[in-house]
């Protein structure tokens, strides 16, 4: 299981967001109901790191999720991209 963000979506986090290095921002699995991708989706705040399992840190600014949240990824990537103007999390080839 791998975590990658790209260029673009650290550009949006700062210019939209406000995220700035030293930031640590904490990726979780939800329940969202029923939806074409499922009944889970992710999440996404500013948290600190309890039990980090998997984590990126690019220009300061590291994201990571919990162990008792990888259950999700089953071992594979996950990315956070920029589909127009919106970040979009990018699990098992799909935007969630």
């Amino acid at each position: 299981m791998h975590l990658r963000v790209t260029a673009e979506a650290i550009q949006r986090f700062q210019a939209d967001w406000g995220y700035n290095a030293g930031d640590t921002v904490r990726i979780f699995v939800r329940y969202s109901g029923f939806s074409a991708s499922g009944p889970y989706s992710f999440g996404m705040m500013k948290d600190q790191p309890q039990y980090p399992a998997v984590s990126e840190t690019v220009e300061g600014i590291t994201f990571f999720m919990e162990e008792n949240d990888l259950w999700f990824l089953d071992n594979r990537e996950l990315v956070l991209d920029v589909n127009g103007e919106d970040i979009v999390i990018v699990h098992n080839g799909m935007a969630i």
